[in-house]
């Protein structure tokens, strides 16, 4: 079956069909809430006439590792035990969040992950193995070269010196070609991460379907920005810093053992011998400090989230205010809004008063520490120095020495808040996967149950088989509803506000799972959604008009020739603009450029969700007409309240709102209209005086 008013083009980009499954039995594929055509992977039918099924494949220009794995959810989230007290409770929450976000950032290094994880991997681990080398002899150096000139040797001077370009060459090449691989990895496993949480954020709906259940998933667009680029970034630095801190440690300690050697001392008229002495003192010093900065820093992880949590509601709050910008202009709202913008920026400012607290402290401990590190082990060493037992440059190795394990051993120190900053934006990612995880597994059992997708097998266009629709709580919306509609058929939906009419259509596209029954669609026909409010993406206005297929789908003189049929034809010598069109075009305009989209794509069923609320009556039954005269084949479910809506149907359905839910309690047939009838012979029209089938 060839589509009517096919586009022409060179490098067709195919459509997903939607509606035309078998019974579900796996997870939908990815849909959206804004008009365009609804694919679904588990319910492909057989192509259109010239058409291939679709590949899923990266787009031609991504990197390699842009391809993330979403994989499986676990198979069970962190309940937390009746038991427990609510703090308790909220540890076990956190605890159960960190590894939540292992599980999936862990398959980077997986059998789906990055082809160059694991290369990247040991190249920066042996470039670190191999820099703490380099360190130890520069170390060797510092005591080589005050050791001579301790004792006035030119010539040894002067080679070490020579000897000193190589080594820190050396030592410079590896730190860069460390960050170099540090920064690739940080960068591929972001990429492959984001990629993999978008992917299941936008399947099935989703994105959507997170707006409708309880969880923490607040602000997502900010858990997939900032919160998971730090959760990416930062244990790649904390994993080569540990490394790091650890080989330098067992390094330096040996050599810290083998120069101090014992110190003895008399006390109370009996000599004390302390084996290893600079190494027990740098024990202690890092002791001294660390503990210090976890007993001041502990408050550091909950304030850290709670300030990432204001900054993501500040951003919305302004994102909100550019979005909504004309209704708020129009309504002089400014003030109102300036004032809530106020508040949201107070909490910003107050949770950041708390964290500056918290960094002076830390401060305080890791400045102190850096300032004494250098002089402890000079004084240490001070006296075997005066009384000949140690050379100048014994101390000086000693001191670099005492300084590098002390950098190590308080890496904790300086890492602390970092450490923290990390903590809090796991767990803001980690909450929004717990959230994709229990749409995942209520989309993979029947416990509340899910709307079935299929065909229909007696050439019906679409079928409502006993569907019912539940909130993800089990309550009822629409309660039991038969429809069944014949290809061509225009069938009006109507009721009072609150019954349901636009969940029911939610169902229908597949955006909303919850609830019983079935809804079966035609093998192998496609569905376009035309909501109340169109979507008008970013760009050009000739990708606008062709979302949600690709700009160069249509020619030019096809684009030219929808926006004239739409009363658009203005706007035809500014097909190549960029501009914010969601914030230029009218309400009325959005809505016209919604049916230039349905003209070009020429589907075999559209849904109408209040398409024309923002047309007048005569520009409305215009855009009818001519949707009816160019797609004369099309069925239209139409859900309205305007009663002239009904000549441009033939059939018309009343939903009403019921205890347990909205049932059907009417189903009538119209007949055309000839003429143009009064307010009151509209009124009786809608009253479904004529008869009908329910």
């Amino acid at each position: 079956m060839s589509r009517p008013n096919a586009p022409r083009h060179e490098k067709p980009r195919q459509q997903k069909p939607r509606g035309t499954a078998k019974p579900r039995t796996d997870k939908a594929a990815e849909d959206k809430p804004e008009d365009g055509l609804k694919g679904d992977k588990s319910r492909q039918g057989k192509p259109r006439a010239g058409e291939s099924p679709r590949e899923e494949k990266a787009p031609a220009d991504a990197a390699p590792e842009a391809i993330g794995h979403a994989g499986s959810p676990p198979p069970e989230a962190a309940e937390p035990g009746p038991a427990l007290s609510p703090e308790e409770a909220e540890r076990a929450r956190k605890k159960y969040l960190l590894r939540r976000f292992w599980i999936s950032g862990r398959g980077y290094w997986g059998l789906h992950g990055d082809k160059l994880a694991w290369p990247l991997t040991i190249g920066l681990l042996t470039l670190i193995c191999v820099n703490v080398g380099f360190q130890y002899g520069i170390n060797r150096w510092n005591r080589a070269i005050f050791d001579a000139i301790e004792q006035r040797d030119a010539h040894t001077v002067y080679w070490l010196s020579a000897v000193f370009l190589p080594l820190v060459a050396g030592s410079i090449s590896l730190v860069v070609a460390q960050v170099y691989l540090r920064m690739t990895m940080q960068r591929r496993w972001r990429s492959w991460l984001t990629t993999a949480v978008i992917q299941r954020w936008l399947a099935s709906g989703r994105y959507y379907q997170l707006n409708l259940v309880k969880g923490d998933h607040a602000n997502p667009e900010a858990r997939l920005t900032e919160d998971l680029r730090i959760a990416t970034e930062s244990p790649v630095d904390f994993v080569a810093g540990v490394l790091n801190a650890f080989l330098s440690a067992s390094t330096f300690i040996v050599v810290l053992w083998t120069i101090g050697g014992a110190l003895s001392f008399t006390l109370g008229g009996s000599t004390i011998t302390v084996p290893g002495f600079l190494v027990v003192t740098a024990v202690i010093y890092a002791a001294i400090t660390s503990t210090s900065m976890f007993v001041i820093g502990r408050r550091f992880v909950q304030l850290s989230e709670d300030k990432n949590q204001a900054e993501a509601e500040f951003r919305y709050v302004l994102t909100r205010v550019r979005e909504n910008g004309e209704s708020i202009a129009l309504l002089g709202g400014e003030e109102e809004e300036n004032a809530g913008i106020d508040r949201t920026f107070a909490g910003v400012l107050g949770r950041w008063a708390r964290l500056t607290g918290q960094h002076m402290r830390t401060t305080l401990v890791s400045q102190g520490s850096s300032l004494f590190a250098p002089v402890v082990p000079v004084l240490l060493c001070a006296p075997k120095f005066l009384d000949g037992s140690m050379s100048l440059g014994q101390v000086m190795q000693a001191a670099s020495a005492f300084a590098l394990v002390q950098g190590a051993f308080g890496w904790l120190v300086d890492n602390y808040p970092r450490l923290a900053d990390w903590n809090a934006s796991a767990h803001r990612i980690a909450s929004l996967m717990m959230s994709l995880d229990g749409l995942e597994r209520a989309e993979q059992n029947d416990r509340l149950g899910r709307i079935q997708r299929g065909e229909t097998e007696d050439g019906a266009m679409l079928g409502l088989r006993n569907l019912s629709v539940t909130l993800d709580d089990g309550t009822s919306v629409v309660k039991e509803t038969e429809v069944e509609i014949e290809p061509g058929e225009r069938v009006l939906v109507s009721g009072e506000s609150g019954t349901g009419k636009s969940t029911l259509v939610r169902a229908i596209a597949g955006l909303w799972p919850w609830g019983s029954g079935s809804v079966d669609f035609h093998p192998g026909k496609r569905l376009f959604m035309l909501p109340q409010r169109p979507y008008i993406p970013s760009g050009t206005l000739r990708r606008a008009t062709a979302y949600p297929a690709a700009a160069d789908n249509w020619k030019t003189k096809e684009i030219d020739a929808a926006l004239d049929k739409v009363g658009l034809a203005y706007l035809k010598d500014r097909l190549e603009e960029e501009a914010p069109w969601d914030q230029t075009l009218s309400g009325g305009e959005k809505q016209r450029l919604a049916f230039a989209r349905l003209l070009l794509h020429a589907p075999d069923i559209v849904v109408l969700d209040e398409a024309t609320s923002a047309l007048d009556e005569k520009s409305q039954d215009k855009m009818m007409q001519t949707v009816i005269q160019q797609l004369p084949r099309v069925t239209i479910i139409s859900v309205a309240h305007r009663a002239e809506l009904e000549a441009f149907h033939t059939r018309k359905i009343t939903l009403e709102r019921r205890e347990g839910g909205a049932r059907l309690v009417s189903d009538v047939e119209l007949a055309p209209r000839r003429k143009k009838r009064g307010l009151f012979q509209r009124a009786l029209w809608g009253s479904g005086a004529n008869g009908g089938k329910g």
